[in-house]
């Protein structure tokens, strides 16, 4: 044990291991612009593809070196879902609960960047996704089960609780403490960006977690749906227009606020 713990510390502390970890955030900023630029077109009525991680690959997928530019990302991902582990290895709180807490939190982050780093690989060879017709799947394959309503019902739970989590960390600007910010209005403008862009997506995981149990209670896998479902969903509502403009805004904002959160990261 000692010596892949040895092993994941020489690793996280590596010039070249915290380049890429940065390279992985810029990432990550594309694609929130990406998705937040798509949910936007709804409302105009302009289409442009799915609003989803499979929607914004589609579109770098199209660019000029397209190709190229996802075999890049879905290599720095899959680079900053390692060290997201290396993380949980080498987390050291005195306290076991929070301790484990940590850990989790680190390797469900890596969970998530694998996947999105297999999505951008599925493009990069030709291939395509789609984030609705995944959910459906999986929520039919649950209610297959005898306990496929009870497990459902979790996994909703779980994705809401997720997207309150984000709610809550960008109200709370919990994402400070993991920054070393410049002062002055470049520092105040990145800590509105964090703000705006945590509560726009954790709202948008949220209502994707509310599909869920949605099709849980219904019995009804099609009511499952990924982002590109719940930000439609999103449309749907009172005013919503003017809801989904807001959060493809700030998801938008989440993407210039991964742009700064990969200069001034604290590694």
């Amino acid at each position: 044990m000692s010596g892949v713990r040895s092993a994941a510390r020489a690793a996280q502390d590596s010039t070249g291991f915290r380049v890429t970890a940065r390279i992985g955030y810029v990432v990550l900023g594309i694609l929130h612009i990406v998705i937040g630029l798509i949910a936007i077109s709804f409302v105009s009525g302009g289409g442009g593809g799915e609003a989803d991680q499979g929607g914004a690959m589609e579109q770098i997928q199209n660019a000029p070196m397209g190709v190229l530019l996802l075999w890049l990302i879905a290599l720095t991902l899959f680079a900053l879902a390692l060290s997201q582990i290396a993380e949980a290895f080498l987390e050291r709180n005195p306290d076991p609960k929070r301790k484990w807490g940590y850990r989790l939190k680190y390797l469900g982050t890596a969970a998530i960047y694998i996947a999105l780093a297999a999505t951008a690989l599925v493009y990069a060879l030709g291939g395509r996704s789609d984030s609705s017709e995944s959910s459906q799947s999986f929520s039919a394959q649950l209610l297959a089960t005898p306990a496929g309503v009870v497990l459902l019902v979790l996994v909703g739970l779980l994705v809401t609780g997720i997207g309150l989590a984000f709610i809550v960390r960008g109200a709370t600007r919990a994402f400070e403490k993991h920054l070393d910010l410049p002062d002055g209005k470049a520092g105040k403008g990145i800590v509105t960006f964090g703000v705006c862009g945590y509560v726009a997506k954790g709202i948008a995981i949220a209502v994707t977690g509310i599909l869920f149990l949605v099709a849980a209670l219904t019995r009804d896998s099609e009511t499952a749906g990924g982002l590109d479902a719940a930000l439609h969903s999103l449309a749907g509502l009172p005013f919503g227009a003017l809801i989904l403009w807001v959060v493809g805004a700030g998801l938008i904002l989440y993407g210039l606020f991964c742009f700064a959160r990969a200069a001034f990261a604290r590694m």
